[in-house]
Order: C-alpha cells, then sequence, then structure tokens
C-alpha cells in the first residue's frame, strides 16, 4: 500500500533527500482534502495531479531574452487598418522626397506618348528616349507608322530589343487608330486595351499622363516595391491594381505610380536596395534586405539621387538632375 498523504508532507517538511515529481504551491496544498481517505481513488488523485501539472509547465516557461523580447512585437500581425495608415504616410513622404516625379519617357502627344510606351517593355526609358527621336521624325503619326515597311521600322526601333514584336504591335495599333479612331488615341480604358500590344499598364500610362484620367502603371518597379512593402501579396498585375487602388484615393493613383516607380529605380532596387540612404526605412518593413551602412548606401544611389543624369532628354524644367545623353549606347 503506498505512503499516505499527510506522511508525504511530513517527509518534505523535514527536508527528505525524495525528489518530488511537482513543484507543489500553497494552492496546491490547500486543494488537498483535509480528510484523505486511507486509499484516495485514481480520480481523486487525477484533480489533485491536473491543476499542479499545468503550474509546473507554466513555471518552467523560460524567461524571454532581451532579443526575443524586442522581437515580440514585430512577431505580432499588422492590421489592414494600420498597414492602409502606412501605406498613405510612405505615399506622403515620397512626395515630399520626389516632387518633381514625372513619367520618364520623352513625348510631346499622346501618340507618342503611346509609341513609347510599347517600346519601353523588356528596356530602359533611357533607351527607348535615345531611340524615338529618329522614329517621330520618320513615323509622326498613326498614318505614317501604319503605311511603314515591317522590316525599315524594325531597324528603327532595335535598340530597344524584341524589335520585330515592337514593330507588328506598333503598326497594328496605328492601322487601328487609323481605321477604327480617325487616327486620334482614345481617352478610354476599353478602347486603349483593344489595341494590339496594349495592356492595362500601357493604357494606364497614357490615360494618367496624356489625358489626366487616374490610373495605377504597375511595372516590375511597383510590383517589387509595394510586396516588400507588405501593400500585397499578389504576383498578378490586374490583382496588385485592384488592391492597391482599394488602399489609396483614384486622385492619388497617377502620382502614386510616378513616385513608387521613381523611389525602385534610385534607391529600393531589386538586388541591392540602399536601406541605408533610405528616405522611408522607418516604414519599411523590409529593412535590411539591401546594404543598411549609410556611406555604402549612398554609392548605391542611382539618377539624380546619385548626382548622375536622369532617362530624359528632355526632362521637366523643375527636375533637379541632367539631362541624358542623346547617343544610344
Amino acid at each position: 500500500m503506498g505512503e499516505q498523504p499527510s506522511a508525504k508532507r511530513k517527509k518534505a517538511a523535514k527536508g527528505s533527500t525524495v525528489k518530488p515529481v511537482k513543484a507543489p504551491t500553497e494552492n496546491a496544498a490547500a486543494t488537498e482534502p483535509t480528510a484523505p481517505s486511507a486509499e484516495p481513488t485514481t480520480k481523486s488523485a487525477k484533480r489533485r495531479d491536473k491543476p499542479a501539472a499545468k503550474r509546473t509547465a507554466k513555471s518552467a516557461k523560460p524567461t524571454a531574452g532581451p532579443a526575443e523580447a524586442a522581437a515580440t512585437p514585430a512577431a505580432k500581425p499588422e492590421s489592414h487598418l494600420a498597414m492602409v495608415r502606412r501605406a498613405r504616410r510612405i505615399n506622403r513622404e515620397l512626395a515630399e522626397v520626389y516632387p518633381y516625379a514625372h513619367p520618364e519617357l520623352d513625348f510631346r502627344n499622346p501618340f507618342e506618348l503611346l509609341v513609347a510606351t510599347v517600346l519601353s517593355a523588356q528596356t530602359t526609358d533611357l533607351r527607348v528616349n535615345q531611340t524615338t527621336p529618329a522614329v517621330f521624325a520618320k513615323y509622326p503619326t498613326p498614318e505614317d507608322m501604319a503605311a511603314a515597311v515591317p522590316e525599315e521600322l524594325e531597324e528603327a526601333i532595335r535598340p530597344t530589343g524584341f524589335f520585330r514584336a515592337k514593330a507588328k504591335s506598333l503598326i497594328g495599333l496605328s492601322t487601328a487608330l487609323r481605321d477604327r479612331f480617325d487616327g486620334e488615341v482614345p481617352g478610354n480604358l476599353d478602347d486603349l486595351v483593344s489595341l494590339p500590344g496594349v495592356g492595362r499598364k500601357t493604357a494606364n500610362v497614357v490615360l494618367g499622363n496624356a489625358f489626366g484620367v487616374p490610373g495605377l502603371t504597375v511595372d516590375t518597379h511597383f510590383g517589387r516595391l509595394v510586396r516588400r512593402w507588405k501593400w500585397t501579396e499578389q504576383e498578378d498585375p490586374e490583382k496588385v491594381e485592384a488592391e492597391i487602388a482599394a488602399i489609396f484615393p483614384k486622385s492619388e493613383w497617377t502620382m502614386l505610380s510616378h513616385r513608387v516607380i521613381f523611389h525602385g529605380r534610385r534607391i529600393c532596387h531589386s538586388r541591392k536596395p540602399a536601406c541605408g540612404a533610405c528616405p522611408i526605412a522607418h516604414l519599411c518593413p523590409s529593412y535590411g534586405e539591401g546594404e543598411t551602412d549609410p556611406e555604402k548606401a549612398r554609392k548605391l544611389l542611382k539618377y539624380e539621387m546619385g548626382g548622375y543624369p536622369g532617362q530624359r532628354l528632355s526632362p521637366p524644367a523643375d527636375y533637379p538632375g541632367k539631362p541624358a545623353p542623346a547617343r544610344v549606347e
């Protein structure tokens, strides 16, 4: 027969060398029956052991160190409302950093912007700007480009890459403009995306910058940054556009696009962002993915942020950088 509970308490009080299984507390002792039976049942033993086991497990939980305690708030998921507030604050601060943000393609009318945007796929705006002066001189209107000899147009746009596919799209959209829209670029989304080679990104660029119709330009820079800032987890451009459009007022869409793209090209680079030189680092949940040393980070800055020319041959008057070189390298 096992030892009586009262005897166990006496041994513990005398400093017995018997190693207790559980760490008793005053509360645990208070829960014991005042007049236990000679042979306690299994059920009553479980009732005594269960609270003690819970308390033992709780007391055995290790105390978090300073590093773990500091990491605890960061581990808490950000609410949607907090994300929206942070996103809008980033937009406001980017507006102060880039008050001169603008489309970085040279153009004088909607047709030139449409052509330049189609050519900008898979290349830089600088390369497009160095190529389009000769193209626009030879094909100034949709009617002229619709009548172009494919091989000649291909040669004219060769520096932008994928020149055969782009020439086909340019002749196709110019023909559609000539035949369906009296040689004028339409100012609405549905008509623009009906043109050969024109998707939502190109249409929004034209609408926002040639017609003043708000639109989000979800290019590679825009998509990369809004995911880095945890505004969305979407990869599909149309889904990205829909989620970001829900965060900001419509009146902000066009300028937001310029600011985000400017920031992606100048500071928040794809492979090595200049975190140590970033003016919105305090709002970025991905801070530390790039170079955090301020001196080293400053060496990563591009275009006017690094003291170099921009991408436009004819930048706006308030642009603080130098015009891009006209020569195609």
